[in-house]
């Protein structure tokens, strides 16, 4: 593991421990030649899950670009990096298949962004939802209202 700080490649790891329910490993590393500590975590590599989206293309899952849209939608929210990685978990933890439709990834978010922040909520669905006008938000402020 490359040091963010000087990047040398020569570690040792200081602590190892479950994270996110099990689905991680959090380890705690030192730089040799630093002295630098950080963080990294290990997850399972799961078999290759392919993206098919609303055109027909097909793409590899990509988690980094779920974590990218979700953090978009919470920004300057009170939402914290462990729920975000919390909901991204979850997510990923749905993909059953060896495809899986773009809206059914997008679904899955909605509901638990849904879960934690309603305006987190309606900014992802906006986007993914391709709102044009303020009636399709007020139509979707009204649905949370509603429930």
């Amino acid at each position: 593991m490359k040091c963010p700080k000087c990047s040398v490649d020569d570690d040792k790891v200081l602590d190892s421990r479950s994270a996110r329910e099990g689905a991680a490993i959090r380890r705690r590393r030192e730089c040799l030649k630093c002295g630098y500590r950080f963080t990294t975590y290990e997850e399972i590599d799961r078999d290759e899950v392919l993206v098919v989206k609303r055109d027909g293309r097909r793409e590899s899952f990509d988690r980094s670009k779920v974590d990218k849209s979700i953090r978009r939608a919470c920004g300057k929210r009170p939402v914290s990096d462990e729920q975000i990685r919390t909901m991204i978990d979850c997510v990923v933890a749905s993909l059953d298949g060896e495809e899986v439709p773009a809206d059914q990834i997008a679904q899955k978010v909605m509901e638990e962004l849904h879960k934690i922040d309603e305006v987190a909520y309606i900014r992802f669905a906006s986007v993914y939802r391709q709102f044009t006008d303020v009636a399709q938000f007020l139509s979707a402020i009204t649905e949370i209202v509603k429930k």
